[in-house]
């Protein structure tokens, strides 16, 4: 029987690490966060009183076995004059399926069985909920987009309603065999995936291992100056009572004048390996050069990171 591994994330880190663990013969379950605002997504979820659409659709493509014409048309976004400009065509697909059906987590089922998943997509909540944050200088931010722009420290962040997760989400956490968190925004992608109560109480009631796979570069107003540790540290205050067991973490090098490209346009520098720290938290690390550049961007290896993943989940 094969092992079953629960991700949970949002945004492109999490599509990355699963077009990597797909590759492997495991049962993969994929928890996305849906408090997304921007863009697409943001224009949808104000006219339909839906959840958030984008990630969901990322994780879709990330997991599907199809041709590569339905990936680029799940992509494809219009440029237009009209009300359809900017909207990528898989969120309208999933807007349409949750109107059908009654239900975002039976329009995904729907939809799943024609890209041919390899794995089940749950959303994390059927709830139309805002992502709020205060910053390390009290001012409350409304909505997940305004938080990524704003680069001010970011103290904490929490829901403005009250999110219920979906029973699909739950129960594949306590029957997991290995409960992933997916390197990504750690505040906007990761996080917002710790702030029910009940996916804790989940978490708690799992004998899952949590492992969770370290971003390689740190985030303005998220993550600046964080080692890993500093990341494991975040996480483990929203994990309550569990705690990270293993962090897969980069050592890999990257090159100085990609580095200092990031530093200079986007504020992010590379994530200090801090293995002096590792004993404190009393973490099992697993550690291997996991830098690629795709598209002059600096990403994880996927295929690593998925072998990482299989490898650990087959042996504990």
């Amino acid at each position: 029987m094969r092992k079953k591994v629960v991700v949970l994330g949002g945004g492109t880190g999490l599509s990355y690490l699963l077009n990597g663990l797909k590759q492997y013969p495991v049962d993969i379950t994929a928890i996305v966060s849906v408090c997304d605002n921007g863009s697409s997504t943001g224009i949808l979820r104000e006219e339909f009183n839906i959840p958030a659409v984008g990630d969901i659709r990322k994780v879709l493509v990330a997991l599907s076995e199809t041709e590569p014409l339905v990936e680029k048309l799940f992509n494809y976004r219009f440029s237009t004059t009209s009300d359809l400009n900017g909207h990528a065509v898989g969120n309208l697909l999933l807007t349409a399926v949750e109107e059908m059906t009654g239900s975002l987590s039976e329009g995904i089922e729907a939809l799943s069985k024609i890209l041919n998943l390899k794995g089940k997509v749950v959303p994390l909540t059927e709830d139309n909920v805002t992502l709020m944050g205060e910053m390390k200088d009290g001012t409350i931010i409304e909505g997940e987009e305004q938080l990524t722009k704003d680069k001010r420290p970011i103290k904490r962040v929490f829901y403005k309603e009250k999110a219920t997760p979906t029973r699909d989400a739950i129960d594949a956490i306590i029957d997991a065999d290995l409960i992933v968190l997916s390197m990504g925004s750690l505040f906007t992608s990761i996080i917002p995936n710790l702030i029910c109560d009940d996916i804790i109480d989940s978490l708690a009631k799992s004998k899952a291992k949590i492992l969770y796979t370290c971003n390689i570069v740190t985030q303005p107003g998220e993550t600046d100056g964080f080692s890993v540790t500093d990341h494991v540290k975040m996480l483990n205050k929203y994990l309550k009572k569990r705690k990270v067991d293993v962090v897969i973490a980069n050592n890999g090098y990257i090159d100085s004048n990609m580095a200092e490209k990031y530093k200079t346009l986007e504020q992010k520098d590379p994530v200090e390996f801090d293995s002096d720290n590792f004993k404190k938290y009393d973490l099992q690390v697993i550690s291997d050069d996991l830098v690629t550049i795709s598209n002059n961007m600096i990403r994880h290896n996927s295929l690593k990171l998925g072998f990482h993943i299989f490898f650990y989940v087959m042996n504990n």
